[in-house]
């Protein structure tokens, strides 16, 4: 992921104003490690830290039109841009990037061209014909965006947070799906799809049309001119992303260039659920695996640095993110640019364990449609900035926009969990990869049970976390700790270890506002808490708060301790599949 800042009309068009752009530009220079570029019109800035994965020879950025009247800086990938270019045939184009299209797309269409792109993206276009500019984010934001103003009216857009929270008066997360045009002063929603009302859907589930629209999610996401992998913990989501990126990738361009070899990454403490298993989809996949081992201490070593690039202070984003951050470290050693990962599933399909108790399909379709509205402010933001700390990319098949309107389009009775017909957890994407003739994974894996990445790198982690947390804050302190922090008050001493950290890097009021707050429990909305009176005293993100539900539950007696129940009488010994029987 590239690094994009923008400032605009900023009354300031001096060299000390250029200097101090360059400067903060280059705080985003992790993210975009390749080239830096800048450009400037007036008091009108645009700086580019880029990351090169498609045309690294020429595809530097700011970006123009033939005569360099549109501008534009952008962090993204365009899928479609081939076909884009067709569409195009009365344009030049300078470079062979992707994002190349963009200013000639707006020449041709004006604003209204957002939405014919196919990818995840930010950008800033500026018009110098007029001195006008547009901002735009992709449809969930998978890529992060910021957008402040200064006292002297000028707008600033940044990547991230540390480009432009000492510089703004105010500042905010930029909505994904929206576009900000300095001509209208104001956002104006560009993706509008028919599950965003909530109305419940009412297509009959079709396996193999679920199917092929993820392996095309999949497939065009294998657009590289740099080396790649997948990242495996062999949970059902990136172990699915795997078998699809092995079984298409021989015929691909990424294929000449670099070897039809997949490379497979997974990281985790000594012995963990998700090493055992990745290890085992790895083999059964062929593909090149890399285990990467973390200790406790070394995630509480890199939380400082997990706080500072990923920007949250939330307990579960904090607990994913490192060891993704640690992971995405090794991988760019090796000189990997860019990653597939299994982000989104199981919010589209509700794959979190405490969807068990969702009390009807309208209620579980409402609860997926939240959770796919919020993802920009937790698994999209910890996929990005975790692996753009290290100059390396992250591409999520489960979150492209055409799988999105097949996925959400299904009934939501089909994605219902139904323990008595042996439907577990993200069911109907069980089956509709269930081939007995051309099986993509092992049964045991296609089936296993959810178990959420801060959990599957090792249960340990999350209670050596808790364990580090109580030695730093004490019962006095959290007793103060609304006074202390009135907004998003810490309940835990975890909550407020992050938090004090948090506030040292980004003391702004605007800062702590970024950071969505709310019970959950196992990574429910605050709404979903209500599914379940019992919830309401366990409010813990991790899915072993489910209580009842997963097979390492917190004991009920005592959901606040870090002990797993031995049995949970709640859930059958043998759960049946079709075609399969899974021991639990």
């Amino acid at each position: 992921m590239c690094g994009i800042l923008a400032v605009l009309g900023c009354s300031d068009d001096s060299q000390a104003k250029r200097v101090r752009v360059l400067e903060l530009s280059r705080r985003l220079k992790h993210r975009g490690p390749d080239w830096s570029g800048l450009h400037q019109h007036g008091d009108c800035y645009l700086a580019h830290q880029r990351l090169a994965i498609i045309d690294p020879a020429s595809g530097d950025q700011p970006l123009f039109n033939e005569d360099k009247t549109i501008a534009v800086t952008v962090n993204g990938e365009i899928y479609n841009h081939e076909e884009l270019r067709k569409k195009l045939v009365n344009h030049k184009f300078r470079t062979g990037s992707d994002c190349d299209v963009i200013a000639h797309l707006y020449e041709e269409y004006g604003e209204d061209f957002v939405d014919m792109l196919d990818g995840i993206f930010s950008f800033v276009l500026l018009d110098t014909r007029d001195n006008s500019f547009i901002v735009a984010r992709d449809a969930i934001g998978v890529t992060s965006l910021y957008i402040g103003w200064g006292l002297d009216g000028s707008v600033w857009i940044s990547s991230e947070l540390k480009g432009l929270n000492d510089d703004c008066e105010h500042f905010e997360s930029f909505p994904p799906g929206h576009l900000y045009s300095s001509k209208s002063g104001g956002y104006k929603r560009w993706y509008n799809p028919p599950w965003f009302s909530e109305a419940i859907p009412s297509v009959p589930y079709d396996p193999l049309v679920l199917r092929r629209a993820f392996e095309n999610a999949v497939i065009k996401r294998l657009m590289t001119d740099v080396p790649f992998g997948v990242l495996l913990s062999g949970g059902l989501d990136s172990s699915l992303v795997a078998s699809i990126t092995a079984r298409y990738l021989a015929g691909t361009k990424a294929a000449k260039q670099w070897g039809a070899q997949l490379h497979s990454f997974c990281v985790g403490l000594e012995g963990s659920p998700d090493l055992k298993a990745g290890k085992e989809v790895a083999e059964y996949l062929g593909t090149v695996h890399h285990e990467f081992h973390f200790t406790v201490q070394d995630g509480i070593d890199a939380i400082e640095d997990v706080i500072y690039h990923v920007e949250t202070y939330d307990v579960t984003t904090i607990r994913a993110s490192t060891p993704m951050f640690l992971m995405s470290r090794k991988i760019k050693s090796l000189g990997v640019k860019m990653v597939i990962s299994g982000e989104g599933s199981d919010e589209i399909f509700g794959g979190y364990l405490y969807f068990h108790k969702a009390p009807n399909k309208d209620e579980f379709h409402r609860e997926t449609c939240r959770k796919i509205k919020a993802l920009h402010q937790y698994d999209c933001l910890r996929a990005n900035k975790a692996t753009s700390a290290w100059g390396l990319e992250a591409r999520v098949p489960f979150l492209d926009k055409e799988f999105i309107n097949v996925a959400m389009s299904i009934d939501p009775e089909a994605k219902m969990i139904k323990k008595d017909e042996g439907r577990i957890e993200k069911w109907v994407l069980r089956r509709a990869f269930d081939d007995e003739n051309h099986p993509y994974l092992p049964k045991h894996i296609l089936y296993r049970q959810k178990e959420q990445f801060s959990d599957g790198v090792g249960y340990s982690w999350i209670d050596g976390l808790k364990a580090h947390a109580a030695r730093h804050v004490t019962d006095k302190m959290m007793f103060n700790a609304s006074n202390i922090f009135p907004h998003n008050t810490p309940t835990t001493k975890e909550a407020y270890y992050y938090r004090m950290i948090f506030e040292r890097f980004f003391p702004q009021n605007s800062a702590r506002l970024t950071v969505p707050g709310g019970a959950s429990v196992a990574c429910s909305t605050a709404k979903a808490v209500e599914w379940d009176a019992a919830w309401k005293n366990n409010l813990d993100p991790s899915g072993r708060a489910a209580l009842g539900v997963h097979l390492s539950a917190y004991d009920s007696e005592s959901p606040l301790s870090n002990k797993p129940s031995k049995v949970i009488d709640s859930i059958p010994r043998m759960m049946e599949i079709p075609g399969v029987a899974i021991q639990i």
